[in-house]
């Protein structure tokens, strides 16, 4: 099987170097710095707990033409960058498989619009960490195993060769259920996490001293599973309703105690900060579902604001820089 993996990001670099370490006819799509990275360093990954690292020669590409011919792309991009890759995975016609990883709380109609709805699925993620330069520090275990399916839930001998396909790279996978409303409901709690680690200054640790604003994440989550309710998703895994009866101290203190941790500022710390663009898609998703549920999101609303001046700070240094390198040159 020829694979393309889209995005060179922590977890797309992880998967393509596992797959490629394991013989499978892997190409890594890649640009901007990080392809000049990786064509000079290679995949370069770090196992957060262990500090061993590993180097591993991907071939690479920086587009898709539309004659290429790959039996699958696994496209794992954040959440706003999806718009941009689908047109060139429209135009091409001949890769009969698209497997979206990532964050999503708007579902998969998008994919469907552009691709037809034959050609795409959809997968939770396998790993997570940062990028420091060139390396990859990576979080995996293997109690945390990709998730895919068809659109429709249903086992087909397509989703059973992509499970031994990863699993031929000792990566754990399973065919699951229910994936469009297991990411939302992952989802659920990503913008009121960000908004409250932004009110930090970007530190877990810091926000893990800050019981107010905890507590005012867990308001916020418990809204944005309300609402999916409302909607009519049902909340996956079923034990996450859990956290709507949990007494509000007893979250806060759970919460303040991980966030205090080096897995928090891996796990959720890196990825917020590096990422105000997503959170800011991933927002958005949500006000919509707020106002098709109408249930009431104050907390939400709150922190969803310190998403958007975050994101909006983002953009105006971006835009800044670029005319500072126009001045320049």
């Amino acid at each position: 099987m020829r694979v393309l993996i889209l995005g060179a990001g922590v977890i797309g670099s992880f998967n393509a170097a596992r797959l490629k370490e394991a013989g499978q006819d892997v190409t890594l799509l890649a640009r901007g710095q990080r392809l000049a990275d990786l064509r000079e360093h290679g995949v370069v990954l770090e196992d957060f707990r262990t500090h061993e690292r590993t180097t591993t020669q991907v071939p690479l590409v920086d587009r898709l033409e539309p004659d290429d011919a790959f039996d699958l792309v696994v496209a794992i991009l954040r959440r706003n960058q999806i718009a941009s890759v689908l047109p060139m995975l429209a135009q091409n016609n001949r890769i009969p498989s698209v497997l979206f990883l990532g964050n999503n709380a708007a579902g998969p109609q998008e994919m469907i619009d552009a691709l037809g709805r034959e050609r795409v699925l959809i997968g939770t993620v396998n790993a997570g960490g940062e990028r420091q330069g060139y390396v990859v520090r990576y979080l995996w275990t293997r109690r945390l195993p990709m998730t895919l399916s068809e659109l429709d839930d249903r086992p087909t001998p397509r989703t059973e060769e992509l499970v031994r396909l990863f699993r031929s790279a000792r990566l754990p996978a399973r065919v699951g259920k229910h994936i469009d409303a297991h990411l939302k409901t992952h989802a659920a709690g990503l913008p009121g996490f960000a908004g409250a680690l932004y009110t930090a200054g970007g530190s877990v640790r810091r926000l893990a001293h800050m019981p107010e604003t905890v507590e005012l994440f867990v308001r916020s989550h418990r809204e944005a599973l309300r609402a999916l309710r409302a909607i009519g998703t049902r909340l996956e895994p079923p034990a996450t309703s859990l956290l709507e009866w949990i007494p509000a101290p007893l979250l806060v203190f759970a919460w303040s105690r991980f966030l205090d941790t080096d897995l928090a500022v891996l796990g959720g710390e890196k990825h917020g900060n590096a990422a105000p663009d997503e959170m800011k898609e991933i927002a958005d998703e949500f006000r919509l579902i707020f106002r098709q549920s109408g249930v009431p999101s104050p907390a939400s609303d709150t922190l969803f604001a310190q998403v958007d001046a975050r994101s909006e700070a983002g953009v105006s240094a971006t835009r800044q820089g670029a005319r500072d390198s126009h001045h320049d040159s």
